[in-house]
């Protein structure tokens, strides 16, 4: 089993999103042995936002067009997308920065919307090609929104990579979410608990599953 695990927060070791991800990462090696782990920071290493260089996988340029600089971008775009493809599990560490997502992560979503790579369109709509992969996003906020209902529409975070990644074709989206984390260290602490709760939850191994390892 192939693990991708991704972090896009900017705050390093200070990082809430990452701290969770990395529990995330933890429990799931252990309740899975033998998971392999890729690791991609984004804050670290981004690719660059879309260009005219980097459109290069979507306009379909031959290759004898390409310039050097699309060829580089094409390179960066293919290592991307193969990567996600190949993975079975990928665990994203996410804050919301402004109701969204940090731009690193929005910038490598866009190297891996690939037509005919995670979609395509057909006469009856886009259809997914990435599906069969579980995704668990470990999300955190400064503000409550998932429980105020007043609040709940500034949230283009989870919003949108569930919608995205229903867009690839990926069913299984699990959130394990801390937030409230700016509104003082007691919700904070809290707020971190019910989410380490939660990893638990998600990545415990089916009863099924258990029975047919111990079969083999």
């Amino acid at each position: 089993m192939k693990l991708l695990h991704i972090d896009s927060s900017a705050l390093g070791g200070n990082s809430v999103s990452r701290q969770l991800s990395k529990s995330v990462v933890a429990q799931w090696r252990a309740t899975h042995p033998g998971t392999v782990v890729d690791y991609l920071d984004l804050a670290a290493n981004a690719p660059s936002h879309l260009s005219a260089d980097s459109l290069g996988f979507r306009l379909g340029y031959e290759d004898k067009t390409l310039t050097e600089v699309q060829r580089r971008e094409n390179t960066i775009s293919e290592r991307l997308v193969s990567q996600f493809l190949a993975a079975d599990v990928v665990v994203i560490g996410t804050p919301m920065y402004n109701f969204s997502i940090p731009t690193p992560l929005k910038a490598w979503i866009d190297r891996i919307a690939q037509v005919g790579r995670t979609f395509k369109y057909t006469e009856k709509g886009p259809q997914g090609l990435a599906g069969g992969k579980k995704v668990i996003i470990a999300s955190t906020r400064g503000g409550a929104y998932s429980s105020n209902p007043a609040l709940a529409f500034l949230d283009h975070q989870e919003s949108y990579l569930k919608t995205v990644f229903g867009f690839f074709g990926i069913t299984d989206v699990q959130i394990v979410r801390a937030e409230g984390i700016a509104l003082g260290e007691t919700v904070k602490s809290e707020a971190i608990s019910a989410a380490e709760l939660a990893i638990k939850a998600v990545v415990a191994v089916p009863a099924n599953e258990a029975e047919a390892a111990l079969v083999a």
